[in-house]
């Protein structure tokens, strides 16, 4: 997790890479629209293999934090 940090003043206080002004959430995006990796390495060459890791490692352990409160459901329509 040494390659993530979160400033106030980059990108609203977003978790970003270190050292850049890329946000873990825009790595996810990437990712999530079928970037692969090397694709993302490509057209970055200033990130490494393990800051992407890094930025998937800080979003799982985000979300396992993360607490999920039941919705009430309604069978009224």
């Amino acid at each position: 997790m040494n390659r993530i940090t979160i400033n106030p003043k980059i990108l609203y206080g977003k978790p970003i890479i270190k050292g850049t002004r890329i946000s873990v959430e825009f790595i996810l995006e990437l990712l999530s629209s079928g970037m692969t990796t090397e694709n993302i390495l490509k057209e970055y060459p200033h990130l490494k293999k393990d800051d992407i890791m890094a930025a998937i490692e800080y979003a799982t352990t985000t979300i396992k934090k993360e607490e999920v409160l039941p919705l009430e459901i309604s069978d009224k329509r």
